[in-house]
């Protein structure tokens, strides 16, 4: 509380300093009561202000903070995209020059020498048509290897040029697939979260597109654009040197006024080149979502709505490809203007020097044809530069992609985690804290601690947001946790190599997502991490194994069926049926079951326990269940609430307690099986006894 200062009523009382206590005033006499009870009311009164002062000062420099971050993120907006991206350009260098790669580098070299022998042939041509039309003007009859030379000139220009194009296409094939490469196994390497998170679509396209448009924007600068200069650069010399001066200098301004005009204008119509990208970004969101959503529109009969929202990011893409083609329609309108402005310039002074008999017409033709081909090329340049800052804002989301953090990330120090055998897959969980947000106040686990010994299995129940599935994530280490400890082995896995812990882990999901390929491919994956390829006879008894091959004997492809895209084709229990026999393929000491039957009937759910029982033998098991019918053979159950354990012991233990938690859950759930499934009752009733 700031201090104040104040007369006491109409005794003239003590003015308050800066250094006295003014929440805890001395006591005062008596007689001076009226004279405290105004000075109270003032302390409060100049309380509240304070209080309000000292608040408005905090927004104001929270107001200021922001209004530095806008300027900070506004000057780092205008900053070049070079200067911005320079770390990032510099390291995708090396692709354009492996050096494992000879034939890339021969490539690379055979492409600069096609170019300048292209550009020497561009800029000698004109000179021998010169000679060509002086012989033809005073009827000399050597004219014949003059036009062979010219014609010969005029070819080669063309044949280096595409020997100078099919050279480099190797270096920028190359580049492009190591490039797509390197942000493809970045973006699988990023945690949970950004794929939570993340849009399908904008993904996949910033991916494709980033890694082609380095390569474009590389041959746009080195094969393109310097090459026009080069040129450029040779024609005014010669210019300046065979002829007056005015050519050259004519020449000289044109260009300067083109490029003046070009590289802002097309600065200013890059803002809706980028629209354009957003909106195609959103547009191809749409439609990836729609068809990976297609039987969900179906069974809701969303088709209108889709169909609308579809139309309405058409619309928004249609309105950005207006905006840009109507600026180019702007820019190329400007640049003709500038070039023809001089063209007729430098035609009037040459004709004016052919009547005057400064110059012969050979000499007239030369001066046109260098123009005309030197604005051929110049008249490119916007066209290039265009397409550079196209491959910048695509080159930029590439990079953005790169740049996403790596949340879960192996230790310097990582090792591989050691379990030689299943006696060893020994599972502990030690006062382990965890939220999906660190900033967030809300706890998914608050210090969730318990042991699965080698061999055992254990359940982990309660009310959905519990953080039962949560518990599993952490086992993979999808997520680091913020306290405690994970051992396996008493190895603590957030000091082993991601790779390695979940080698040793087979997992049964809710919901198992197929890859659209066939059920001997969705089933032999599941070996695929270990670097091996599993042979027909390894699926089938993995099949036979999760009670899985009936029904691939039964179809006409067997394991060269298509399963459709995610799966689709399948049934829930026919997908389980595949989880369960990818997950014994891969033959882990550690099996989790992940509310693998949650969403089947009960007649395909007691199939699927009799293959969860079979591929538990042998293995320490973690079974995330809903149903509490389907855990009651556990070694061990743990009731979680609120991200606590409130409960813990064996089906018998627990359902003996009547005010307990897991017994409310078990009554409730009776209940709504006597109602729905006459066996599961039975099976509940068996629970009891």
């Amino acid at each position: 509380m700031s201090a104040f200062t104040k007369k006491g009523g109409g005794n003239g009382g003590k003015t308050s300093g800066a250094g006295e206590d003014v929440e805890n005033p001395p006591p005062l006499p008596a007689v001076k009561a009226a004279g405290v009870t105004a000075l109270d009311n003032v302390q409060r009164k100049e309380s509240k202000s304070g209080d309000a002062d000292e608040m408005n000062g905090k927004n104001k420099r929270e107001s200021n903070l922001n209004k530095k971050m806008d300027k900070l993120a506004k000057k780092e907006q205008k900053q070049s995209f070079w200067k911005l991206h320079k770390e990032e350009l510099w390291s995708l260098v090396p692709y354009l020059w492996p050096k494992e790669q000879i034939w890339i580098k021969f490539m690379l070299l055979c492409a600069i020498f096609f170019l300048l022998a292209s550009k020497l042939c561009n800029v000698t041509s004109p000179i021998a048509l010169k000679i060509a039309v002086d012989r033809v003007s005073e009827n000399r009859s050597d004219i014949e290897w003059a036009i062979v030379a010219y014609g010969a000139l005029r070819f080669g220009a063309n044949f280096f040029g595409e020997l100078k194009d099919n050279s480099f296409a190797y270096v920028s094939a190359h580049a492009s697939r190591k490039i797509s490469l390197r942000v493809f196994t970045h973006v699988m390497d990023l945690s949970l979260k950004f794929h939570i998170t993340r849009k399908t679509g904008a993904v996949i396209r910033g991916c494709a597109r980033g890694s082609e448009s380095f390569a474009l924007l590389l041959k746009y600068i080195s094969f393109q654009i310097a090459p026009i200069f080069i040129e450029v650069a040779m024609v005014c010399c010669f210019l300046l040197v065979q002829y007056d001066w005015y050519f050259g200098i004519i020449t000289f301004f044109v260009i300067f006024a083109y490029i003046g005009f070009t590289v802002p204008f097309t600065e200013w119509r890059n803002k809706f080149r980028r629209d354009q990208t957003e909106a195609d970004d959103r547009f191809n969101q749409k439609a990836t979502d729609s068809l990976l959503n297609f039987e969900t529109i179906k069974l809701f009969c969303a088709e209108p709505h889709i169909a609308h929202t579809y139309d309405e990011a058409l619309k928004q893409t249609q309105k950005a490809t207006l905006k840009t083609t109507q600026s180019l329609a702007g820019l190329n309108l400007g640049q003709a203007l500038i070039i023809t402005v001089g063209i007729t310039a430098s035609m009037g002074l040459a004709a004016e020097q052919v009547v005057d008999g400064k110059m012969t017409i050979g000499d007239f033709v030369l001066v046109n044809t260098f123009i005309l081909q030197l604005y051929v090329p110049l008249n490119f340049l916007g066209t290039y530069y265009r397409m550079i800052k196209q491959c910048m804002v695509d080159v930029e989301a590439m990079f953005r992609l790169m740049g996403e953090n790596q949340e879960v990330a192996d230790a310097d120090d990582a090792k591989d985690l050691v379990l030689a055998n299943p006696s060893q897959a020994k599972i502990e969980y030690e006062n382990v804290f965890f939220s999906y947000d660190p900033k967030e106040d809300r706890k998914i686990l608050k210090g969730v601690s318990f042991v699965v010994e080698p061999g055992q299995k254990l359940a982990l129940v309660g009310e959905s947001g519990a953080g039962k599935s949560t518990i599993a994530k952490l086992l993979y280490r999808l997520y680091d946790i913020q306290g405690g400890r994970i051992l396996i082995n008493g190895q603590d896995v957030a000091k082993c190599t991601q790779r390695s812990v979940r080698l040793n882990i087979g997992i049964v999901p809710q919901d198992c997502v197929l890859f659209n390929d066939t059920i001997e491919y969705n089933i032999g994956f599941g070996k695929l991490g270990q670097g091996d390829v599993a042979t027909r006879e390894e699926v089938e008894r993995a099949s036979k194994a999760a009670q899985f091959e009936k029904f691939v004997n039964q179809t006409p492809s067997g394991y060269d069926t298509l399963v459709g895209e995610r799966g689709l084709r399948l049934s829930g229990g026919e997908k389980q049926r595949v989880a369960i026999a990818r997950a014994l393929l891969k033959d882990p000491p550690i099996m989790v079951y992940d509310e693998a039957t949650s969403s089947l009937d009960t007649h395909t759910e007691n199939q699927i326990m009799d293959a969860i029982r079979v591929a538990a033998q042998g293995r320490t098991n973690l079974v995330i269940a809903h149903r509490l019918s389907t855990i009651m053979d556990s070694d061990k159950i743990l009731v979680l609430s609120g991200g606590e354990v409130v409960e813990s012991g064996n089906h018998q233990t627990l359902y003996a307690d009547v005010n307990g938690k897991y017994r409310k859950m078990w009554d409730s759930q009776l209940q709504a099986a006597m109602k729905e499934s006459p066996s599961t009752v039975e099976l509940m009733k068996m629970g009891t006894q």
